[in-house]
């Protein structure tokens, strides 16, 4: 029996050596899952970047799919939907050429007079950087136009070759795109059933968590989709109209360039603009390029404050900075095409992730995610 005067015996002592403070461990512990995520990241890229056109071409052939269905359907309602389908598709394909054969014609028909408004544009930029602040020497740019020649002759065989090698990659892009139209078909058709069966075919516990992260990721895509189709177009029609009133030529290519530029955001039309400044500083001179600048500010001011927060939010809740983020590493790790899918990809398994969190996603029944069933 202990005595009571005794004090009661005092806790033992951690040794302060070893004893690991509160926010490392806090550190540690999203550390490690942020290393998990960004290999799982790595790994789905390279993946992809392995199998390049064949993941470029599904991704198309959902985008189309997003695009065209409704069209499909509304067809369908008085025709055979394969019919329908066929019809919508060919339509579609018709009217694209249609356009890049306009854009053509408007290109061969102002080339002349495109080629000597650029001689005289680069007479009066050599003249304005002679001029103060510039003070550029007059034969700068003389010099430098004789060295860019020698330049290129001097590596005409590597001209030569990057020629050939960007035919072959002609060759892909035709590939890709035939391989897209074609599982868009049957996307636009049947893709509900392609879903279904899948789900079905899983083990029974999985299929109605695939269930829900397949509508999620759809309903995503849709809109994501939609969104940014809508933005491009209200995009490329300010540009087109404003360059057609400002008189610079080549308004109507610079448009479209502007319209598939948009679909790369943040960076996307900034580029697409930037080329327009340049034709119009060259052919129409510093006034009319001051003037396309500015477009490029106010076009950036209603993409950002009105079209992309109206359009986009509710499709795809990315904060800003996640945006800049995955366009700069999907561009560093695939180029154009990592920077136009990292967006969508991220939307979607973001979307995932919150459906599959969401009460009840573990007992859904297999379903498909399109917006219909049949």
């Amino acid at each position: 029996m202990s005595n009571p005067a005794e004090p009661p015996p005092s806790p033992p002592v951690r040794a302060t050596g070893t004893s690991v403070p509160e926010g490392l461990r806090v550190a540690a512990a999203y550390g490690w899952r942020v290393v998990v995520v960004a290999v799982v990241v790595l790994g789905v890229f390279s993946v992809l970047g392995r199998f390049q056109q064949i993941a470029v071409a599904v991704f198309l052939a959902l985008i189309a799919t997003a695009v065209l269905r409704p069209t499909a359907g509304l067809l369908a309602r008085t025709l055979p939907r394969a019919l329908a389908v066929g019809l919508t598709v060919i339509g579609s394909i018709a009217l694209v050429l249609g356009v890049f054969a306009l854009v053509g014609d408007v290109v061969a028909g102002q080339w002349t007079t495109l080629t000597q408004e650029f001689r005289s544009g680069l007479t009066r930029i050599g003249h304005l950087l002679e001029q103060p602040p510039f003070r550029l020497s007059p034969h700068a740019l003389t010099d430098f136009q004789s060295e860019l020649g020698q330049l290129i002759s001097s590596h005409r065989s590597k001209v030569v070759s990057t020629a050939l090698s960007g035919a072959g990659r002609v060759v892909e892009v035709f590939t890709v795109l035939a391989l897209a139209a074609f599982c868009s078909v049957f996307f636009i058709h049947s893709g509900e059933r392609y879903w279904v069966w899948f789900c079905a075919e899983l083990p029974a516990r999985f299929r109605g968590r695939t269930s829900v992260a397949g509508r999620a990721a759809w309903r995503t895509l849709n809109g994501y989709t939609h969104g940014v189709l809508l933005v491009a177009t209200v995009n490329a029609v300010l540009v087109g109209v404003a360059l057609t009133l400002l008189g610079v030529p080549l308004a109507l290519p610079l448009a479209l360039l502007e319209f598939f530029a948009a679909f790369v955001p943040l960076i996307g039309s900034p580029i697409a603009l930037a080329v327009a400044v340049v034709i119009a500083l060259a052919s129409k001179g510093p006034l009319v390029a001051g003037i396309v600048v500015v477009l490029i500010v106010v076009i950036g001011q209603i993409e950002g404050h009105l079209l992309q927060p109206l359009v986009m939010s509710w499709a795809v809740r990315l904060h800003p900075v996640v945006v800049a983020l995955s366009v700069i590493g999907g561009a560093i790790t695939a180029g154009v095409i990592g920077a136009l899918v990292a967006v969508p990809l991220v939307a979607v398994v973001w979307s995932v992730r919150q459906a599959l969190r969401a009460p009840g996603a573990e007992g859904d029944t297999p379903s498909a995610p399109g917006p219909d069933t049949s």
